[in-house]
């Protein structure tokens, strides 16, 4: 079992940054894939970015340029730097591990963009 507690959300004014940290914990093995989620209301969970062990990244070509997911295994702690937030970006962002087939979410942070 995998534990994800994510932190860092808030209120920010359009074009401010936020940064986002998810804090795993229990069975951490690797290879795996760490990845941020978000889902705005009456709008699928969708893809931010993601980390893979290889140290590859992608991102959504929505915040493509914008936001910068990285991650420290000897902390095991995934962030997500997000700047120039636009109205688009409010939602709730899931952390994420995946591993051999299985998938662990945690419980979430708001971010809401307004001025």
């Amino acid at each position: 079992q995998v534990q994800l507690v994510e932190s860092g959300g808030g209120l920010v004014q359009p074009g401010g940054s936020l940064r986002l940290s998810c804090v795993a914990s229990g069975s951490i093995l690797s290879p795996n894939t760490m990845s941020w989620y978000r889902q705005a209301p009456g709008k699928q969970r969708e893809l931010v970015a993601a980390t893979h062990s290889d140290g590859s990244t992608n991102y959504a070509a929505s915040v493509k340029g914008r936001f910068t997911i990285s991650r420290d295994n000897t902390k095991k702690v995934v962030s997500l730097q997000m700047n120039s937030l636009k109205p688009g970006d409010p939602a709730v962002y899931y952390c994420n591990f995946h591993r051999c087939y299985r998938g662990f979410w945690g419980q979430g942070t708001q971010v809401t963009v307004s001025v």
